[in-house]
């Protein structure tokens, strides 16, 4: 691919690119200009089965084969991302309209996740256990067969790189589903490890109708466990289906992420910090900061410079090197945040800027900050999942520890104080997997990434980064 052309799409089964076999016909558009990118067959039903089959096929091989010599794969893998990242960032922008050096950024950490798990892979160690009467006790951590993993729109790229790493190093075969949405940023990662020498059926990619190809994966004896990333209610139906068929499951879904500014920060250097992190990716991360508590003697100042910042903020073209935020994904998503922002604004939210589309064509959103935003807002129970930040005051810091805390969300949270002590009760009071504290960046390859309560259940990166995708055998011998 060269320029600005957008891909054929493709199923990779059985280490061979090939249409999907369905009737089905799904499009891709641009969500920048409203435009149809490209349409593509969907996977049939044997499609899926085939390539079940196909990671069962390659499963015993790969799960042999030494740590060191998948780890050169994947570290091949990750040298070719680095070279095609503009392609990448390319893809990114025409099917996510995710601005370039945006898109670049994620490439980026698609090549730390195949490092990291890469140089992980090479430290699954099991126990030995002390001898009883004469018998050798040991416990191993074996791959556990082929997996299934699940991706969403909102990372194309880091998302199916960091379930594709994981079970990859771990010795795991598997059959993944990116979003339909969004395929052609995952095909180029899947491209760039075949290319650097992984073997035919590890790794397989199917597109089409998500409810039939959910459940005939869920439905296999085959499919040894499963990753999903995505939505709390789609999460929920899986999860019955893993618990009908008992297949362990990594669960990352849903945030609200709540950020607590005490009265010893720096009001200007934390608002500047949250617009950036706000507004990527137009807000549609799952880590995102959206509720933000502010203490009453920093209030204004806050929230007159995160006002000055997002107002600064281009929206446009993401090709455009001036443009600092793209649309949303499509009209839908724009009109659920416009819903949730002008509900607020009639329960008696103020809305200090923004609130409105920014282009007749495509799906923009302005930036939108909203002042004094009472309980009874949709919003505040409500992920937006948009370029919106709802501000509330506080003067008590343990009050409002509970007020970050009544939501069904816990994946991540965020605080800026200079108190050690401030900063320990967040710490320990905040319910959420992902806690930090003076910087926004929660989503590190090297840390354990997922959440409590409905944001789902499971880790993925950080030293837990296998615990998913590994079983324990234990083994005891008795010494003839």
């Amino acid at each position: 691919m060269t320029g600005k052309s957008y891909p054929d799409i493709r199923l990779l089964i059985g280490g061979k690119w090939a249409p999907g076999a369905s009737a089905k016909r799904i499009t891709v558009e641009n969500p920048a200009t409203g435009e149809a990118l490209t349409e593509f067959a969907a996977a049939s039903s044997d499609d899926v089965k085939f390539a079940i089959a196909a990671a069962k096929a390659a499963f015993p091989a790969w799960a042999a084969l030494a740590p060191r010599a998948r780890a050169e794969i994947m570290h091949r893998a990750a040298s070719l991302v680095r070279e095609r990242i503009d392609h990448l960032a390319t893809l990114m922008a025409l099917e996510l309209g995710k601005p370039l050096r945006e898109g670049r950024a994620e490439a980026g950490k698609v090549a730390e996740h195949l490092e990291w798990h890469a140089e992980q892979g090479m430290r699954i160690l099991g126990d030995l256990i002390p001898a009883q009467s004469g018998v050798v006790q040991t416990a191993r951590r074996l791959p556990a067969g082929a997996v299934a993993a699940f991706a969403p729109w909102n990372g194309p790229g880091a998302s199916p790189a960091r379930k594709m790493s994981a079970a990859i190093a771990a010795g795991c075969t598997l059959v993944i589903k990116p979003a339909e949405e969004t395929p052609a940023t995952a095909i180029a990662i899947a491209e760039c490890l075949a290319d650097a020498g992984l073997p035919d059926g590890v790794l397989n990619l199917v597109l089409g109708d998500p409810a039939e190809i959910s459940n005939i994966l869920m439905e296999s004896r085959n499919i040894r466990m499963v990753s999903f990333t995505g939505s709390v209610p789609v999460g929920r139906l899986l999860a019955q289906l893993a618990g009908q068929y008992l297949k362990p499951m990594i669960l990352e879904l849903g945030g609200h992420a709540p950020v607590i500014v005490c009265e010893d920060a720096d009001p200007v250097a934390a608002a500047d910090l949250a617009v950036a992190a706000k507004f990527r990716n137009a807000g549609q991360i799952c880590v995102s900061p959206t509720r933000f508590y502010l203490h009453n003697a920093i209030h204004d100042r806050f929230v007159d410079r995160m006002v000055e910042k997002a107002e600064a903020l281009v929206t446009g073209d993401p090709f455009n090197p001036e443009t600092t935020m793209g649309p949303l994904v499509h009209n839908r998503r724009l009109e659920a945040v416009d819903a949730l922002v002008q509900q607020a604004v009639s329960v008696g939210a103020t809305l200090r800027t923004g609130g409105g589309r920014t282009s007749e064509t495509g799906a923009f959103y302005a930036p939108t900050i909203l002042t004094h935003v009472p309980d009874a807002a949709d919003i505040m129970s409500h992920e937006p999942f948009g370029p919106v930040a709802v501000v509330q005051k506080f003067s008590n810091l343990e009050e409002v520890c509970d007020r970050a805390n009544n939501t069904d969300f816990g994946l991540a949270a965020y605080a800026f104080t200079k108190s050690a002590t401030a900063a320990e009760t967040i710490a320990a009071r905040i319910e959420t997997g992902i806690m930090s504290i003076n910087h926004f960046a929660g989503s590190n390859v090297d840390i354990p990434f997922g959440g409590v309560k409905d944001s789902g259940y499971g880790r993925e990166g950080g030293a837990q980064c296998f615990d998913g995708y590994l079983v324990t055998r234990s083994i005891s011998h008795k010494v003839a």
